[in-house]
């Protein structure tokens, strides 16, 4: 996966750039401000002369766009998400084998993958479209849940992929496999398989390690083990894991990114590694990912006070060898130590 970059205008299936072609838009369901949000960008790109798409906006529509099922998403050059990294993960599962980038304009809470603020809509989709902002490829995992009578499902996260107990609250056992080499028998909550990206979702809940997204691995993370020493753990993403719950495990759940769930049977197998296709996330290039961490989580930030600015580090130039470093003093020589005045006399004064 080669590392981010600053994007040429969005090219459809024949190249062509999509400077004047079509631009999708995906809003959260039922958020009125996705809607006033989505009036201005369709306002603001069809007086430019684009086609606009919509998916999950309003039943009546909005002037200048056409509404579309999500599959449609797919035939843009450049997908806008207006709302939280919820509903960024859905677009990605529409349109990241299309090789469609996608914007996320955060309209939610955090927004780790929605990372443009909504008062910098218009500027920054017209700065995606001229090739203005850093296009990352963001590693997803292929996920096949495959059946005891050999029946697959195969489906794709972004984040992670989750196995857990659904129903009670109780401990299942299962067996964690790399390139068919046994890791571990887990008997924990659940386990995490999380990409880079979703490092700083459930993840860092669990207690995983926060990764680059530039990273190609996986991380699993146990969630409350029952053996302390079962740790989080960083593999290839190249690499094949499979999980396997043990025959006594009952109500065990697959999750993919929070949006599509199913149950694990007795003798399935989850097997994992990573997606042919990247997922392909916009951002702006003066944001770097250490600055959006600070930001959405407060990093050197206190009570009160807003989060400094770190500065750049300078490092002076090197001073030829030896210049500048004084002989290490020997023990009991005084003359680098700081000369303190005495303590005044006390002895015999009482305090009146």
């Amino acid at each position: 996966m080669s590392p981010s970059r600053v994007a040429p205008p969005p090219a459809g299936p024949s190249g062509d750039p999509l400077l004047t072609r079509r631009v999708g838009l995906l809003l959260k369901p039922g958020k009125p401000d996705a809607v006033d949000m989505a009036r201005v960008l369709v306002a603001f790109l069809v007086e430019r002369g684009v086609e606009v798409l919509l998916a999950h906006g309003p039943p009546s529509g909005i002037a200048g766009a056409i509404s579309v099922p999500d599959h449609r998403l797919t035939e843009t050059g450049l997908l806008v998400v207006l709302g939280g990294d919820g509903t960024l993960l859905h677009g990605a599962d529409a349109v990241a084998d299309a090789d469609v980038p996608v914007l996320g304009v955060n309209l939610g809470n955090l927004g780790f993958l929605t990372s443009c603020p909504s008062t910098e809509a218009c500027a920054a989709v017209e700065a995606a479209l001229a090739g203005q902002l850093v296009l990352e490829k963001r590693l997803r995992l292929r996920v096949v849940l495959t059946r005891k009578n050999g029946e697959q499902v195969v489906r794709y996260a972004c984040n992670d992929a989750v196995v857990n107990q659904g129903s009670i609250a109780r401990l299942i056992e299962f067996q964690a496999f790399l390139d068919g080499s046994p890791i571990s028998t887990y008997r924990a909550d659940g386990l995490i398989i999380a990409t880079p990206t979703g490092s700083t979702a459930y993840n860092l809940a669990a207690g995983g390690p926060i990764l680059t997204p530039e990273l190609e691995v996986m991380i699993l993370t146990p969630i409350c083990p029952h053996t302390l020493s079962n740790r989080p753990l960083v593999v290839p993403a190249a690499a094949r894991l499979a999980i396997q719950a043990s025959s006594s495990a009952q109500h065990v759940m697959l999750t993919i990114d929070g949006q599509w769930a199913m149950p694990v049977e007795q003798h399935d197998r989850v097997e994992i590694h990573a997606a042919h296709k990247p997922l392909l996330l916009y951002r702006r290039p003066e944001r770097t990912y250490f600055q959006i961490l600070q930001t959405k989580l407060h990093w050197g930030e206190r009570l009160g006070e807003g989060v400094p600015v770190p500065q750049p580090l300078s490092i002076p130039p090197e001073s030829p060898a030896g210049a500048g470093l004084r002989e290490p003093a020997r023990r009991g020589a005084t003359h680098d130590r700081p000369k303190t005045p005495p303590p005044p006399a006390t002895r015999g004064l009482r305090r009146r």
